[in-house]
């Protein structure tokens, strides 16, 4: 559990980004001359308070918001959110906090590229694969995608970390996305530099030459079918690191809940899914 010290920095560093993002919309929004008049109200609980509150959620390892909203906050940290509104008002206002949260996060709280990084995928089912003809809440968005564990039905999510275990970067994707693909983009890997270290999934000469480009040398394990090259004993033992991205992912999806089939609408999916970086980066 974490101390009111520790929720109070959490909650000014959320409140001072918001602050400077409203003041940015404000200063570049574009404004009829005969626009009719709308009521500015402020909303009784401010989006610094709602991205807390859900940052809380995840770090806490609860797993029913609404459980945690009513009994826990409500009970608990009534001096800190004196504030609060209903459930079902605080889940309308949970969608007004996805684009700040996320610049918040990509512009804040990604870490620092040390020229080692480790990238790697893993699949986000949205339901079994035996149920996804019957599955309506990610209708049309969610597709069938193979690993090496046998066939899932969601999506996908590819990370980069350090050799730190801090998060560099990350992308979501539909499942059937080749891994190599968001490599090939170079707002992936732009703020990538040095060597990259990945599984046998990304073995593609084109990428390769790409990347060696872009200043980024890729380096994976070799097919049984493949000709051996000359690797140095150096890049072999960080090669038997990359399980490291391994425990990154364990904390998304068994802490912060990143994966599973309550959701019930894309845009709170959305919205709940950059929370846990959130969590893991502060």
């Amino acid at each position: 559990m974490l101390d009111a010290n520790k929720i109070t920095e959490i909650y000014f560093l959320i409140d001072e980004f918001c602050k400077e993002f409203d003041k940015t919309i404000a200063a570049h929004s574009l404004k009829e001359k005969e626009a009719p008049k709308k009521r500015n109200r402020k909303f009784i609980m401010s989006d610094s308070e709602v991205i807390t509150i859900l940052v809380l959620f995840h770090t806490m390892g609860f797993k029913n918001l609404k459980h945690f909203y009513l009994f826990y906050i409500g009970k608990h940290l009534n001096n800190e959110f004196p504030n609060l509104v209903s459930y079902n008002r605080f889940v309308e206002l949970q969608k007004r906090t996805a684009v700040p949260m996320a610049l918040f996060l990509k512009t804040c709280c990604l870490g620092q590229c040390t020229g080692i990084s480790i990238i790697d995928s893993t699949p986000l089912r949205a339901c079994h694969i035996r149920r996804e003809k019957q599955h309506k809440t990610f209708k049309d968005l969610a597709t069938k995608g193979h690993t090496s564990t046998g066939w899932f039905f969601g999506f996908k999510l590819h990370l980069i970390i350090n050799d730190k275990g801090e998060i560099l970067d990350f992308i979501f994707t539909q499942a059937n996305v080749d891994d190599r693909e968001p490599l090939k983009s170079n707002n992936f890997h732009k703020r990538i530099f040095g060597k990259l270290f990945g599984d046998k999934g990304y073995i593609g000469k084109d990428l390769f030459e790409q990347l060696f480009i872009d200043g980024v040398h890729l380096i994976t394990k070799i097919k049984k079918n493949m000709k051996n090259s000359m690797m140095l004993l150096q890049d072999k033992i960080m090669l038997r690191k990359r399980s490291l991205i391994e425990t990154v992912y364990d904390q998304l999806k068994n802490i912060c809940q990143i994966e599973h089939t309550r959701h019930r609408s894309f845009d709170n999916f959305i919205t709940n899914f950059d929370y846990p970086f959130l969590v893991i980066t502060l």
